[in-house]
């Protein structure tokens, strides 16, 4: 009998006769034990439930995310919870705060194991014919398909957003990471737009926060940025802040824009003022905007989705009319829409 013992009891732990949290009790016995740590900040516990495992089994196995395992071809109920599955490992993107490419390597194709969580961690990045091979699989499952491991938006084409559209997931994850994913982002909403695919609350995004050189400020100004593409933003705070002068800051920020309650009410509360707001017209985009540094009004951008306002520009929404300031001064005279695109 084989034995595997966690750390850490999370919402993916397989929860079988076979799993363990702790150390053995009293009439435990096994053949093997593999102790799974997926967090580096767990391993020393999982060293610790090691070495109390040894009084049971000869042998006894350490590995998991945590000690850079690259992982091999997946056992569906072993590692995770019987509903979660992997059917690629890798991503060849190489982002500076990301783990996966150095652990994993570039993208391998696994064989596809039944489930309806799917967690690879660049789905996309496989070939068309395993993605869809994985999407015929979801369609056989009885739960609705969540892509934990996320989707990412520059590889998102109008067929998978088809293919979206039909499987209609419980829950799907982007990325706004770098200020480079911004515009491939929305280009993915409007493709699922175009599907029809871009179903309530069910598209998220995971933004990263609290790396060097961020503020609570910039980070609020791109969830928002989030919100207005009619996603559900989800904090994800880099390295815990560990070092931040203001780390129990950034930790309560976090905690707020990873409720999934609380942001589904600044969702509704965003949807509520774009319905409201007066018109801006077709030269401008309404689908995001920041808090000026020079004012309390909302800066917009352009429907080619790269922002009209910089430090020496800005222009606020008079009722259907763009005012433009030079300077970051105040704005003189309204231009019309139409002109504006004209002159733009």
């Amino acid at each position: 009998m084989i034995i595997r013992v966690f750390p850490r009891k999370t919402n993916a732990t397989p929860n079988d006769e076979g799993v363990r949290f702790s150390e053995p009790g009293l009439f435990d016995e096994a053949d093997e034990v593999r102790v799974s740590v997926t967090w580096t900040w767990d391993r020393q516990r999982g060293e610790e439930l090691a070495e109390a495992w040894r009084g049971v089994a000869n042998r006894v196995l350490m590995g998991g995310p945590a000690y850079d395992d690259p992982g091999g071809e997946f056992e569906p109920g072993m590692y995770l919870k019987r509903g979660y599955t992997i059917t690629s490992r890798g991503c060849p993107n190489n982002c500076w705060f990301c783990v996966v490419p150095k652990r994993e390597g570039h993208v391998r194709e696994l064989e596809i194991k039944d489930g309806y969580n799917i967690l690879d961690s660049n789905l996309l990045a496989c070939s068309p014919d395993h993605i869809m091979s994985v999407f015929e699989m979801l369609k056989r499952q009885k739960e609705k398909p969540r892509f934990t491991g996320g989707l990412e938006a520059a590889r998102m084409k109008p067929w998978i957003a088809e293919q979206l559209r039909e499987l209609r997931p419980h829950v799907a994850y982007f990325a706004y990471d770098t200020p480079d994913d911004y515009e491939p982002l929305v280009d993915a909403v409007n493709m699922l737009k175009e599907a029809r695919a871009l179903y309530d609350r069910v598209y998220s995004c995971y933004v990263l926060i609290g790396y060097k050189g961020d503020t609570i400020e910039k980070a609020e100004s791109r969830l928002k940025r989030v919100l207005n593409l009619d996603l559900m933003p989800m904090a994800m705070l880099y390295n815990k802040a560990e070092g931040r002068e203001n780390r129990s800051q950034w930790i309560k920020f976090q905690r707020e824009y990873a409720n999934r309650i609380i942001v589904g009410s600044k969702l509704t509360a965003t949807r509520s003022y774009n319905l409201t707001r007066p018109a801006i017209g077709e030269g401008v985009r309404d689908m995001e905007y920041t808090t000026s540094k020079h004012c309390n009004e909302y800066w917009y951008g352009r429907t080619d989705g790269k922002p009209i306002c910089h430090d020496c520009i800005y222009y606020q929404i008079l009722n259907d009319k763009c005012a433009i300031g030079i300077n970051g001064g105040t704005a003189k005279y309204p231009i019309s829409c139409d002109k504006y695109k004209s002159n733009k």
